[in-house]
């Protein structure tokens, strides 16, 4: 059977209603000057402003990927290290995009538990070596939520940019699922970066209901020098701003955003507390977020998979599942695929349990 919707990615997800609004608005309201020099691209900028309560330089790209990268880019030079747990979308899913911008830096994976940086180990591989025959350490990076769905609380954020500040690295955030992050940690926006020493962070949109764009939020701004000549050069530099622009503005108004992270994760508890009640499945992580990482036996998986569900078993730990609620999840979609889960998982254990005869 066709489903309608998955749980392989929340970008499998389509724009929600306010967003589509806010772009027929742009669209609807005739001419405006290109590159970002419209309306809509400084109501959006003043909103960030606001959310995070402080003056910050915003700049608008067409994807995470770009936006991590070129943040980084502007962070490091060539002989530099950037710090990011072993886990992290910059190591394991952009195609080695930090050394693309900014040729010759190198990543220097961390592997701390349930896929955060840990103060200790991140002063361990600043010290691991200081020679200049190694990278010099530049920057750290970690994602918030983790990219196993764990969320960073105030506290180890500035523990880490402690950490970080002592050996004069600046700190970057990849807010891919940012807003999840701030709705399940009940923590204010300003808490979780620039209050807690986060020098820039990607503000995703994507994930949260928009058709494509995230925003590169530089609270410090030393660090933004230049940074629309990388964004140019690097073919992301939108000449109808406006209509990534406006994406925000309906994100952020009436705080959507807040509202659809929040459904995003409550569906995601709703997975998790139901998998729990299977017997033979273990939840691997906290679910925290809008994910739920499952241990899946590959029979479970392709028997899963052979009935029209779609999810990774890429992302993290080997032998995990990736289950991933997006803003439009229902909890009907969660009900079915529950279901099917405990069927299956029955329909194999009653495999395994049957007696098996050898001919002689």
């Amino acid at each position: 059977m066709k489903r309608v919707r998955q749980f392989g990615s929340d970008n499998y997800a389509g724009v929600c209603p306010e967003v589509m609004a806010a772009i027929n608005d742009a669209n609807n309201s005739g001419h405006a000057p290109g590159y970002g020099r419209d309306p809509y691209t400084a109501k959006a900028e003043k909103l960030i402003q606001k959310i995070f309560n402080t003056k910050c330089q915003v700049f608008f790209v067409f994807n995470g990927t770009a936006g991590n990268c070129l943040a980084l880019s502007a962070m490091t030079q060539s002989y530099n290290s950037i710090i990011c747990h072993r886990f992290s979308h910059i190591e394991n899913d952009e195609c080695n995009a930090p050394a693309f911008f900014n040729a010759g830096v190198k990543l220097l994976t961390v592997d701390s538990p349930q896929g955060k940086l840990e103060p200790s180990a991140l002063k361990q591989a600043i010290l691991l070596r200081t020679d200049v025959h190694a990278p010099k350490a530049g920057a750290v990076s970690f994602t918030q939520a983790t990219e196993v769905g764990t969320v960073y609380s105030r506290s180890e954020i500035k523990s880490l940019s402690r950490v970080a500040k002592a050996h004069k690295l600046p700190v970057h955030m990849d807010g891919a699922r940012f807003a999840n992050a701030v709705v399940s940690s009940g923590s204010d926006p300003a808490d979780l970066t620039w209050a807690s020493g986060i020098d820039v962070l990607t503000f995703g949109g994507t994930k949260n209901g928009m058709a494509l764009g995230e925003a590169v939020v530089f609270f410090n701004p030393a660090l933004a020098s230049d940074f629309t000549h990388r964004i140019k050069q690097a073919g992301q530099l939108a000449s109808k701003m406006r209509f990534l622009a406006a994406q925000w503005i309906g994100l952020l108004e009436g705080d959507t955003w807040l509202k659809n992270a929040q459904h995003a994760n409550n569906m995601a508890q709703l997975l998790h507390q139901g998998i729990k009640r299977i017997r033979g499945l273990t939840v691997r992580f906290p679910t925290e977020a809008n994910s739920v990482f499952v241990d899946m036996p590959q029979t479970i998986e392709k028997a899963m998979h052979a009935r029209d569900w779609m999810f990774y078993t890429d992302v993290g730990p080997a032998g995990c599942a990736r289950l991933m609620c997006a803003w439009d999840t229902q909890e009907s979609d969660v009900n079915d695929f529950l279901k099917d889960l405990k069927e299956v998982v029955a329909h194999e254990a009653t495999k395994s349990s049957a007696p098996r005869f050898d001919r002689k």
